[in-house]
């Protein structure tokens, strides 16, 4: 069984001739001389290093399709009919009172100042990508009024086109930055917070103090890495202008655009794009700790780590190193991620599946708990959507995880929702749309509940945010029936006994039971009782 077909993917605009392909290579059968096009061989043949990257940077998302051989869905959710827990204090469970929509779907994180969430999902980290870039204040506000954290990216300071730096080359001024974080602050409501992420850039540019001197954040994040890529964040860039500023800046951008033959392409229409990349981070436990004390004492009160699909001994520095320093959340990123630019052979081909490294995850925390070692709150993320594959990360990884990071899955409905307002006012609704109706109030189903909340000022909130309000409200409803389906009426009490694996592999990773043994002796002592 081939898991992944190489040589062509819509995300990268190839595709093969033949309808006949080579597993292994994803060469057609019968390759011929003379060809048009247009597989990943044929277009790297004239286009190089382009090929590398999904196309349409800032216009879309891209999600790794390869298919692992084992992932959430081979977990299915157990269900119970008999008993109801986590009721208020005082209700006896009973038809009348273990209603689904009474299930408490708030969690909490934290190592000792919590930051609640009104659902136990966030947003992936929107940094310096023109798509975060562009639909930020439909994400930032969409995310606050749900009662969410929203986590700002990397590089944002450092691709600012208004940054302006001291003379010992730190910001002195983000007008970027600065908008990001006022308008998730311009409808926050004590539910979630602001995120702002850091990578090696951004600690040289002094990123940190500047978010905490004008604006005052409670917390911020540092980053090892993502599931999507091992190597630093990157953007594209169509101007030689703009290459140049960002190679002062000193990120790394290629084709060198300092290079008169590269100049020279660029005029010639050659070269139409420059990458900027950034750098590699490397991580010791001496320097891991100097930073995080560091950014105490200029006066963060919480500090978070993002990591990444790395291997099993960086997951295990990544637990050991974070309950030693008393990180605030530890978000744990498997492959193969969502992007807005990263390598495509990367993303398909690079690092652990999300599954495997929850399970790792798991395991090692159960270790770390035998120890008396105390496990730092921890998020999990890759891949989800749904509120049924979230139930089943928070189950697999309870007690520890409280959260679940949510990348593409929350922009959708942020650029579903933006896309509305503009076709609305080019009345240019497409009909996907238009048979629920042609008004904002008739489209949005979450649209009066929103205005019994916010009256007049309904109208200035972002239809991009209206529809993260939504698609969370939905995301909610859902959650609160699978919870009421397994008695689980308050979030903290969901459970590995509360899912199932379908396939013996998926046991046997996971330590999740198979389905014919779960619950198998229990069962069999009512039987022969």
């Amino acid at each position: 069984m081939n898991l992944r077909q190489p040589n062509s993917n819509e995300a990268t605009g190839t595709f093969n001739r033949s309808r006949s392909v080579a597993p292994m290579s994803g060469i057609c059968t019968r390759c011929v001389d003379g060809c048009r096009g247009g597989c990943e061989i044929w277009l790297s043949t004239f286009r190089g290093r382009e090929v590398l990257y999904p196309i349409g940077f800032g216009d879309m998302t891209a999600g790794a399709d390869k298919n692992y051989p084992i992932d959430y869905s081979h977990l299915s959710i157990q269900g119970y009919a008999v008993g109801a827990e986590g009721l208020p204090k005082g209700v006896h469970p009973g038809p009348d009172t273990a209603l689904f929509p009474v299930v408490d779907t708030e969690t909490e994180y934290g190592w000792k100042k919590k930051v609640r969430m009104k659902l136990p999902i966030f947003t992936g980290a929107l940094g310096s990508t023109e798509i975060a870039r562009k639909n930020w204040e439909h994400f930032a506000a969409g995310a606050a009024i749900s009662g969410i954290t929203c986590v700002c990216g990397e590089n944002v300071c450092g691709i600012d086109p208004g940054l302006e730096l001291d003379k010992n080359g730190k910001v002195k001024k983000s007008p970027e930055m600065d908008r990001r974080i006022e308008t998730y602050k311009k409808y926050h409501e004590g539910y979630g917070e602001i995120l702002v992420q850091m990578n090696v850039e951004d600690t040289r540019f002094g990123v940190a103090e500047y978010v905490l001197n004008k604006h005052d954040l409670d917390t911020i994040e540092l980053k090892w890495g993502q599931g999507a890529k091992n190597i630093g964040g990157e953007i594209k860039v169509n101007s030689l202008e703009r290459a140049l500023e960002l190679k002062r800046r000193g990120y790394i951008v290629l084709p060198d655009p300092t290079l008169p033959e590269n100049q020279a392409a660029f005029k010639d229409g050659a070269i139409k794009e420059f990458e900027r990349h950034s750098r590699l981070g490397f991580v010791t436990r001496e320097g891991f700790m100097k930073e995080v004390e560091r950014l105490r004492k200029v006066g963060f009160r919480r500090v978070t780590l993002k990591t990444g699909a790395y291997s099993a001994l960086e997951l295990a520095m990544a637990l050991r190193y974070c309950s030693d320093a008393k990180i605030d959340l530890l978000t744990i990123d498997g492959a193969p991620g969502g992007t807005g630019m990263s390598p495509w052979p990367m993303m398909c081909e690079w690092g652990i599946p999300s599954f495997y490294l929850h399970s790792l995850a798991y395991g090692f925390c159960e270790q770390m708990k035998k120890k008396k070692i105390r496990v730092p709150d921890i998020a999990f993320a890759g891949g989800f959507s749904t509120e049924d594959s979230v139930f089943k990360a928070l189950a697999m990884g309870a007690p520890y995880v409280k959260a679940v990071c949510m990348g593409r899955g929350l922009m959708i409905p942020g650029m579903v929702g933006k896309n509305i307002g503009e076709w609305l006012k080019n009345n240019d609704l497409p009909k996907t749309v238009s048979r629920f109706g042609t008004t904002i109030e008739e489209i949005f189903v979450s649209y009066e509940d929103l205005k019994a909340k916010y009256g007049k000022e309904v109208k200035n909130i972002p239809t991009g945010a209206m529809g993260i309000y939504t698609f969370s409200q939905k995301f909610k409803a859902g959650l609160q029936q699978l919870m009421a389906g397994t008695r689980n009426f308050n979030l903290s009490l969901v459970d590995r006994k509360d899912i199932m694996a379908l396939t013996e592999e998926a046991s046997k990773v996971s330590g999740i039971p198979y389905v014919m043994d779960a619950y198998r002796k229990e069962a069999e002592r009512i039987l022969l009782k």
